[in-house]
């Protein structure tokens, strides 16, 4: 067991390794037998892990909203483009989730004079569907305005029903299908490479949290943020918060330096 732990060390987080403790665990005590995880050398090489690696889990970079402009500015002229800047500025205006954003049904979008009416109907929140209102108000600037990047990529793409956000074949043919979880993603570090910036830092959830960071940095409270990302834990919303917020509050300012 120590040895196995040793070795998966440099691929495995610590928390990851945990779980698989803790499950190996409990495998041994329903079958009545003494666990080997409460072996003192096993929780000495646990011990050694943690303090080698740490605890803290890995955090995606916020995307910000120059991050935002860069990878729209630098989408293809394409069908394929159409869709990612869709998705890219409603995913960041609306403060979606990955899931959120692909069960997204043209349905759900409700035009008004300020802008558009997202429902969501299910979140990672809301297992019960009870469903919550989102709103994408007009951008100031036509390249990275959400309503009429999604309006455009449903006029291009001919939808007018079903799934806001298909897969397009190589040919730029659009399906019926909605994306993935996983897709979206994808786009996310592929728009980010293409915008000349480390990949590696984004995921889909970059756009839910950079976000929050910059509404935060630009003097939205905690309130305002949360009627967006329908946040139910503040602690959560908070971190994005505390994040955002470095330097506009920030004593260091004050220093005089």
């Amino acid at each position: 067991m120590a040895l196995y732990l040793t070795e998966r060390a440099g691929t495995l987080a610590p928390s990851t390794l945990n779980r698989r403790v803790a499950a190996i665990s409990v495998r041994h005590q329903d079958h009545g037998l003494d666990s080997p995880t409460h072996h003192p050398e096993v929780r000495a090489v646990l011990t050694g892990i943690r303090r080698t690696t740490g605890t803290a889990p890995r955090q995606v970079a916020p995307a910000s909203i120059g991050d935002i402009r860069r990878m729209v500015a630098h989408l293809p002229d394409t069908t394929v483009g159409g869709r990612d800047k869709a998705l890219l500025l409603v995913g960041f205006t609306g403060a979606l989730r990955r899931s959120e954003l692909v069960a997204l049904n043209v349905g759900d979008l409700k035009g008004r004079d300020e802008g558009l009416r997202v429902r969501i109907r299910r979140s990672k929140t809301d297992q019960e569907a009870k469903g919550r209102e989102v709103a994408l108000p007009y951008g100031t600037d036509p390249l990275t305005c959400p309503v009429t990047a999604v309006r455009e990529w449903l006029d291009h793409a001919d939808i007018t029903r079903g799934p806001v956000f298909r897969a397009v074949d190589r040919h730029g043919n659009v399906a019926a299908t909605r994306l993935s979880d996983r897709s979206v993603a994808n786009i996310v570090k592929r728009s980010a490479e293409r915008a000349g910036l480390d990949p590696a830092q984004f995921s889909g959830h970059s756009l839910r949290a950079g976000f929050a960071t910059t509404a935060a940095a630009n003097g939205a409270n905690e309130r305002q943020i949360a009627n967006q990302t329908g946040h139910t834990s503040m602690e959560v919303l908070r971190g994005y918060i505390r994040r955002g917020s470095l330097f506009t509050d920030n004593a260091a300012t004050r220093l005089g330096l």
